[in-house]
């Protein structure tokens, strides 16, 4: 990297220190290094009466290097030494704000007797959102600011607020339209000018009353709650040091609390994650300058749940969208289902009455596949069956017009089929959304045999648009996620089938931190949707030749056991209320009885963690193995954004490593002895052999 990503020069009696390291110009060590040497040339400078802090490009600084913090000599004294020695500047100092200022740059604002504000710049001290706390003094100057309360929210939360919030809350000095540059350096002219005393963040004194201590409180026992977020504790400790500490017997506090933090394997997790999501954007193979359609409007055919969803993602960014479905009956239905959603959002404020009427605006529906011609983009969002959707893809072919990309939103079927069906399998592309499609993050791009870079492309930014995440999935049964839960579920029946209940399983699941187990989430996407899946995989020939394989789930569907939606499924429902339902084990020790599996009352939580982990985490690297998945970060991020998993764990693949690949491969073959494996399910995957023998870690795999 360049040593000149920080500048100092005179500007007419006003030195001027410039950050220029794009594209958000983060605190680096070189960054460190090169404010060194400016605040060095400044305080030798006799001739400059104040200084300017301004940073070149779109945004002040928006936070730190968060790939340096991985490193063993990451250490935040030398910039927080800097921060001292801008703070106990007997000249004035000003920082020009705009864009983001975020973590090490708001805590670089503070540090400046002076903070003057573009009205667009947005605040914000993200780091919870890495597990980690502010480590260069955050947590000590934002209480002396803006008050414990505040404090606390935003930290906690890792919030963003507007340059007016920021202003009210005593954040920021001042407000002010135009070169931010210019404005930067008349505020430090009329600063010296005044000749009044500096206000420095580390003198001033916490405002300790009722609402401090409710807050340190409330905040406290929250985090009790979530043990497995340390940072949340770590922020309540912190800054209870700046009330009851000096500022640098707090800061030692802090500096303490961060390192701990950093070494944290939770926040180890969510760097990972962090770093994974921004690589899953990046296709291997696909040319840099490749051009994106162009996509204007959007066709989706099915206005049930999945397509109404599906299509309040596009009117929500301004995209008109036209619904089409078989009945009128069903076209309103969907219609009035998304206006419901959308007065729910009102109801709670996320919405204006306004807003709610400019998106059905943008709506539009039809019974005529004519009506999609002139869409830039079709998605079908029809029953999960190969032959209705074949119908429906080639329909498409023929009535949307060259160009146009055309979608399916198939969760396991062959995307190839499909494509071909279509006539022009160039234009099409998987794009699998997860129910519910307006709310959940992520997007599984299927990428089939004949499927043109440049729709690839324009798909990947499309999903950016609306707020998803995608990850690209080659073309296998169950892409990514789904060909993965398949023997997480095939050993929750088996578990069923032995003895287990359905609410031991889901417990010992939820230990780990996923939001519920395989039977409570069976129950609420739907039983009947799950058995129709098996049902169909059974008469296409492809499931194994073993007639217990998902049993349990095709009985319950026989026995019109569908979940939630018929309050009686693995559970039986009060409600949304999970209760233990004795016909389920009447269901499960006859199924037993009739394929000759053994009861016994000795299931352990761990034997349940191991069944049902394991096999998901051997089948994700043999999806790696295969090519399927570009990389072993990609799996992780459709677990955690699509599934579920808990992001303090990383992912399957992060957890894998923690586990260690040996004691996995050593664990799979014991349930091999154990159970038989006769059809393979106990055994690992190559890929996951030649690991375990070499030490080598899953995480850091890439293929060829």
């Amino acid at each position: 990297m360049s040593i000149n990503v920080v500048s100092y020069e005179n500007c007419n009696g006003i030195g001027l220190v410039l950050i220029s390291n794009p594209p958000v110009n983060a605190i680096s060590p070189e960054v460190v290094a090169g404010l060194r040497r400016a605040l060095g040339a400044f305080e030798a400078d006799a001739e400059a009466k104040a200084l300017v802090i301004h940073c070149e490009g779109r945004t002040f600084v928006a936070g730190g290097d968060i790939a340096s913090f991985g490193s063993p000599y990451f250490d935040t004294r030398p910039f927080n030494l800097l921060l001292v020695r801008l703070d106990a500047s007997p000249r004035p100092v000003v920082a020009t704000l705009h864009g983001t200022v975020l973590g090490g740059g708001l805590e670089l604002a503070m540090a400046c007797h002076h903070r003057l504000t573009l009205p667009e710049t947005r605040f914000g001290m993200p780091e919870v959102k890495l597990g980690l706390l502010p480590g260069s003094q955050g947590t000590q100057r934002l209480p002396r600011l803006a008050g414990v309360p505040l404090t606390l929210d935003l930290i906690l939360t890792g919030r963003f607020i507007s340059a007016q919030d920021a202003l009210a809350a005593g954040i920021v000095d001042e407000i002010a339209e135009g070169d931010s540059l210019a404005l930067g350096i008349g505020a430090a002219e009329r600063l010296v000018k005044a000749n009044a005393p500096l206000r420095r963040s580390s003198t001033l004194k916490v405002a300790v009353d009722a609402a401090t201590t409710q807050a340190l409180a409330a905040a406290a026992a929250k985090a009790a709650e979530k043990p497995a977020y340390p940072a949340l504790g770590a922020i309540v400790r912190a800054v209870e040091a700046a009330v009851n500490l000096p500022f640098a017997d707090g800061e030692e506090v802090e500096a303490r609390e961060f390192e701990r933090l950093r070494l944290s394997s939770t926040s180890r997790a969510l760097r990972h994650l962090f770093f994974a999501e921004r690589a899953a954007a990046r296709i291997p193979g696909l040319p840099r300058e490749i051009r994106a359609r162009e996509v204007r409007s959007v066709g989706i055919v099915g206005a049930g749940t999945m397509g109404g969803g599906i299509a309040m993602n596009f009117a929500n960014v301004g995209v008109p969208t036209v619904l089409v479905e078989t009945t009128d009956e069903a076209l309103k239905r969907g219609l009035s289902v998304i206006r419901k959603n959308y007065e729910a959002s009102a109801a709670k404020g996320k919405l204006s009455a306004e807003e709610v009427e400019k998106r059905m605006e943008l709506l539009s529906g039809s019974l005529d596949y004519a009506s999609l011609a002139s869409s830039d983009l079709v998605i079908e969002a029809v029953f999960e069956n190969l032959q209705i959707k074949r119908e429906v893809c080639a329909r498409l072919g023929q009535v949307c017009k060259e160009e146009a990309i055309l979608a399916t939103n198939t969760s396991t079927l062959d995307l190839d089929i499909l494509a071909q069906a279509t006539g022009r399998p160039a234009d099409v592309v998987g794009m699998h959304f997860f129910s519910p499609a307006n709310v959940m993050r992520l997007l599984e791009v299927v990428r089939g045999a004949k499927t043109a870079p440049d729709v690839l492309s324009t798909v990947m930014q499309i999903a950016r648009t609306i707020g998803k995440v995608p990850v690209v999935s080659g073309v296998c049964y169950g892409f990514i996620g789904n060909r993965m839960l398949e023997p997480y579920m095939r050993e929750t029946e088996f578990l069923l089938l032995e003895g287990a209940q359905p609410q031991q399983i889901d417990t010992a699941i939820e230990s780990l931190g996923l939001a519920m187990g395989p039977c409570r989430m069976s129950d609420l996407s739907g039983v009947d949707i799950g058995a129709k899946v098996v049902n169909e995989q059974f008469e296409a020939g492809e499931l194994p030749p073993d007639p217990s394989y998902r049993v349990v789930v095709r009985k319950l569907f026989d026995l019109g056991r569908y979940g939630q939606k018929t309050e009686a499924g693995y559970y039986r429902y009060e409600g949304r209320t999970p209760l233990p339902e004795p016909v389920v084990a009447t269901v499960c020790t006859e199924l037993a009885r009739e394929h000759g599996i053994s009861r016994r009352s000795n299931i352990t939580d761990q034997e349940i963690i191991q069944r049902l982990m394991y096999p998901l985490i051997n089948e994700g690297i043999q999806i790696l193995d295969e090519g399927i998945s570009y990389r072993p970060s990609d799996i992780d991020v459709v677990w955690t954004a699509g599934y579920g998993f808990p992001d303090h764990r990383g992912g399957p693949m992060f957890m894998a490593d923690q586990i260690g690949l040996s004691e996995i491969e050593k664990t799979l073959e014991h349930y091999g002895r154990m159970r038989g494996n006769q059809f393979g399910y106990w055994t690992p995957s190559n890929l996951l052999k030649s690991l375990a023998a070499s030490g080598e870690h899953i995480v850091a795999w890439t293929k060829g």
